[in-house]
């Protein structure tokens, strides 16, 4: 089991920053993949970006990309979201997300919620305008 803890989340201004935080906890030799997900109010759940725990550049949505950076830390097994120039359509419960295998669809990979095992519990960002 991979525990997932979010912080960070809050209300901001548009064109303002936030930087979410994800502890992972228990087996977490087990996870491959760090996946952050959002879910506005009565959308489905949307891919943000993920990264791997063993390299590589992150991959981000379109609708995020240039704006948001993820990051890792190994050592203290925790995954950021650096989410700047922020829009009120950013607005949502964002979820921290880690898979035991890598699956790659198109030369992607883990951009499904299906593909993840473990989820946190989410963290509210808020952004008006």
């Amino acid at each position: 089991q991979v525990q997932l803890v979010e912080s960070g989340g809050g209300l901001v201004q548009a064109g303002g920053s936030l930087r979410l935080s994800c502890a992972a906890s228990g087996r977490t030799f087990s996870s491959s993949v760090m996946g952050w997900f959002r879910q506005a109010p009565g959308k489905e759940r949307e891919f943000v970006g993920n990264i791997k725990w063993s390299g590589g550049s992150p991959y981000y949505a379109d609708s995020v990309k240039g704006r948001f950076t993820i990051s890792r830390d190994n050592a203290k097994n925790m995954v950021y979201l650096q989410m700047n120039s922020l829009k009120p359509e950013d607005t949502a419960v964002y979820y921290c997300a880690a898979a035991a295998s890598i699956i790659y669809s198109g030369g992607y990979y883990n951009t499904e919620p299906y593909e993840y095992d473990y989820w946190g519990q989410g963290t509210q960002v808020t952004v008006f305008s």
